[in-house]
């Protein structure tokens, strides 16, 4: 069988069956060992041989699980993983909500915005502002630590340090951006956001600048550390780890339940992704046999179209696929094809992957799937019509667009730290 013909193929279906909810790992992977077990058993030169495909097969299945499950730097997600459950049950993730509510509690619709700033300091946070927080909620992809993005550098085999510093000025510009939405919003619209009638006195703006300095601190060693070339994206997350551990003990905040719930999830979620990842990575393998990916290659390069119109496409694409598939499922299921695609156009993989990033957060609340607005419909359940929330939610994704707009027109946005670090 044709082996373009037969990527064509395997691509449509495993964007189908992730469309109908099959999970990742096994729509990735299965489909993967059965199309190569399908061209080695059928080469272009004719016949069917099941024992010729055996061992190719096989092999595709034991070298790409071994060298991806083996890889240093996929360390990180674990870690990453884990140091967000201490934070949650050590009160450091409450504690930079509490803090931005109090000193924002003046601000009209102060309550979102703290909600906006708590999701920016660790995107943990769910408050009664369900559109705000739901859009608020896709920072935690952009903001490091982000696993997205260590997804995303594993399989593109860029640097995650750098694309975690690629995200810091993007995702501060999206948060602007939704604080700028909800001023306007209360502005206008003052009853949506009546006054909460809290008071606090000095020492309460005071307190909750102390209570919050642990999230800081986290941040600094993230991103100051990767910045200052003291720690690599995996050693800035076993530190950080360490810190919450002391900081969670010292204080007395964390117990051997929390702390082995912490663990628990840590490794069932570690667990899920590393399946998916997986089978995304024996697809992107049998891709690359098939020769597919180099073909779309030639034949966009034949078609003499500009950089801007190749990147517009492309971000259109990944606005339709987010209103429909699962983000992990469309960043797992595309790169195989687009990483050879703008490579082969000189186009900066780290400029690449926040804007594959940002658009994948735009799917995260665009209709009518949008899974932080359902996520979000659940939290509050029943004080809020899902119908609402998705109404609410358009002028954030309005701001989504003009964000995902000055990241395409301006790429020092997200080049300027990682250049300055070298």
């Amino acid at each position: 069988m044709d082996p373009l013909l037969l990527g064509g193929l395997a691509f449509a279906i495993a964007m189908a069956l992730i469309a109908l909810r099959l999970p990742i790992g096994y729509a990735l992977g299965g489909i993967s060992v059965v199309a190569t077990f399908i061209m080695y058993a059928s080469p272009a030169t004719g016949g069917f041989d099941m024992e010729r495909a055996i061992r190719p097969t096989l092999s595709l299945i034991a070298n790409n699980s071994f060298s991806f499950i083996h890889s240093y730097e996929l360390s990180l997600v674990p870690l990453y993983i884990l140091l967000g459950a201490l934070a949650y049950r050590t009160g450091i993730t409450t504690d930079i909500y509490q803090a931005m509510r109090v000193w924002l509690a003046k601000a009209p619709g102060g309550l979102a915005m703290a909600s906006i700033m708590g999701c920016g300091g660790f995107s943990a946070i769910t408050g009664s502002s369900v559109a705000s927080v739901a859009a608020g909620g896709t920072l935690g992809s952009l903001i490091p630590p982000s696993v997205p993005f260590a997804i995303y550098g594993i399989f593109t085999e860029q640097s995650i340090s750098k694309l975690f510093l690629a995200g810091v000025g993007p995702g501060v510009l999206s948060m602007v951006g939704y604080l700028l939405v909800v001023w306007l919003w209360v502005r206008k619209r003052p009853q949506d956001a009546p006054s909460s009638g809290l008071h606090f006195v000095r020492r309460d703006y005071l307190l909750a600048m102390v209570r919050a300095w642990p999230a800081v601190l986290l941040f600094l060693i993230i991103v100051v550390g990767i910045y200052g070339g003291i720690f690599t994206a995996t050693e800035a997350a076993a530190v950080s780890v360490a810190v919450v551990l002391a900081l969670g003990i010292v204080a007395k905040r964390l117990t051997w339940r929390a702390f082995f719930e912490s663990l628990t999830e840590a490794t069932i979620q570690t667990a899920a992704i590393f399946f998916v990842a997986v089978g995304a990575k024996t697809f992107a393998t049998f891709i690359a046999l098939t020769g597919a990916a180099n073909e779309v290659v030639l034949w966009i390069g034949s078609l003499g179209l500009a950089e801007w119109t190749v990147l517009l496409a492309i971000t259109s694409l990944y606005l339709v696929l987010g209103m429909f598939l699962d983000s992990l499922g469309i960043l797992l299921l595309t790169l195989p094809v687009m990483v050879p695609l703008v490579e082969g156009m000189g186009i900066n993989l780290i400029w690449f992957g926040v804007i594959v990033i940002k658009m994948l957060e735009i799917g995260l609340i665009t209709p009518p799937v949008g899974f932080n607005c359902f996520v979000i419909h659940s939290v509050v359940a029943g004080k809020a019509q899902l119908q609402d929330i998705f109404i609410g939610i358009w002028r954030f994704l309005m701001m989504d667009i003009v964000v995902m707009g000055l990241i395409l027109a301006f790429p020092l946005i997200s080049l300027w730290l990682p250049t300055m670090a070298g």
